[in-house]
């Protein structure tokens, strides 16, 4: 679909139907992603099912997002949002009387793999919805700001889930994020709709591609920018836990390593609108390379740091150098993506990121096991190199690259 503007557009004009839902969902997520873990082990959890509980929302986003290609297709942008959301809202709802009924363990586990369904559904038809509707030579800026309230509401969720649970206990958390996708859904409900692509001459609308074909057809760019997606993806999710395992390597208070994430966090949700900009001014380039280069350049100032100062340093450069990545995955799918078929597109685009999400904690931890956690945060950096190399030879360097 393809809007026809005889207008200036203005980011003003969506900006709450488009971004007002993101930083709900966003919003709830951050208010139980820290108590997930809790719950599990207050219903009686191992150590390691509580961690398998937390990742099964990452595992139902990765392995859902092909079908909610196929799902965001079916129902459209605004449908596919508003469903994901409600369903979301309901698993929180579950998740939160869990320890009330049997089996309140699995009643969790099945919870978190719904929210981590209904999140790749939700994100994937908000980054069509805005690819479509925005103008190509404000989409960067508009997924930069994607990303960016994506960001801020994370950071804050954790604020307002503690409030909470103040008066209502660990299931407050959970209470806080049913209002919180409740909110979502129902501005959601507002998004405008996009007008239909006009018909062929013969009045037949094309065909829609398949996933395989789409895959084949496009094989050229998921295993050239696709790689360098991947590997960005690995070293966004492997700063997550570096961070903090490097400090209590240090002998660091909980309190200070706190700090040190927490401060980290806020200068990555600076910058992502100018970063956002010069994508849009300059091109992909300008960010995709010198953010990944930051970012692996601080992973190997990391191993170096010997305390609070050089840790916070080092944390410092992590959280720009992603900061200024913000909405770069979305907008380097939107480049690609073909008009028909951009939902399947942008399903394989999404899972090849979620499966490098995945596998950066898995290959910080084995290298740990087998040589040291200073080799593994290395390696780490080596992977933000490498994403910089492929992103140098692989991106265009045209200001916008469509259809490719």
């Amino acid at each position: 679909m393809t809007t026809t503007r005889l207008a200036p557009f203005s980011l003003r004009s969506i900006a709450v139907p488009a971004f007002g839902p993101a930083l709900m969902f966003s919003l709830g997520e951050g208010a139980i992603l820290p108590v997930v873990a809790l719950s599990a082990r207050d219903l009686g959890a191992s150590v390691a099912g509580a961690a398998l509980i937390v990742t099964l929302i990452g595992l139902g986003s990765w392995f859902f997002n092909l079908p909610a290609s196929l799902i965001t297709l079916k129902f459209g942008e605004r449908w596919a949002i508003v469903g994901a959301a409600a369903a979301s809202a309901v698993a929180l709802a579950a998740a939160a009387v869990a320890p009330l009924v049997p089996g309140g363990l699995w009643v969790l586990a099945a919870a978190m793999v719904v929210v981590g369904m209904a999140a790749s559904v939700f994100s994937l038809a908000r980054q069509k919805y805005l690819t479509e509707a925005v103008p190509v030579v404000l989409r960067a800026r508009a997924l930069s700001t994607l990303g960016g309230v994506n960001r801020i509401g994370i950071f804050i969720g954790p604020f307002v889930g503690a409030a909470v649970m103040q008066f209502a206990g660990i299931s407050g958390a959970y209470w806080a994020g049913v209002v919180a996708m409740a909110a979502a859904a129902a501005v959601s409900v507002t998004i405008p709709d996009l007008e239909a692509k006009p018909l062929p001459a013969d009045g037949v609308p094309p065909q829609q591609p398949t996933l395989r074909s789409i895959a084949v057809s496009h094989a050229g760019v998921f295993l050239s920018v696709g790689a360098g997606v991947l590997l960005l993806s690995a070293l966004r999710a492997s700063r997550q836990a570096v961070i903090p395992l490097w400090a209590d390597h240090l002998g660091l208070d909980p309190t200070q390593a706190s700090l040190i994430y927490g401060i980290s966090g806020a200068i990555d949700m600076l910058v992502f609108y100018p970063a956002g900009k010069l994508m849009d001014r300059k091109g992909r380039q300008w960010v995709a390379v010198p953010s990944t280069f930051i970012m692996g350049t601080a992973m190997l100032l990391i191993p170096l740091s010997t305390g609070f100062v050089s840790l916070m340093l080092a944390a410092l450069l992590i959280g720009f150098g992603n900061g200024i990545s913000s909405g770069l995955n979305m907008t380097l799918g939107a480049d690609f993506s073909p008009d028909n078929g951009r939902g399947q597109f942008l399903g394989i685009w999404r899972f090849m990121a979620d499966a490098g999400a995945t596998g950066g904690p898995v290959l910080l931890s084995a290298v740990t096991a087998v040589v040291s956690l200073g080799a593994g945060v290395a390696a780490t950096g080596v992977i933000g190199f490498a994403a910089a190399a492929v992103f140098a030879v692989t991106i265009p360097r045209l200001k916008h690259r469509r259809n490719y």
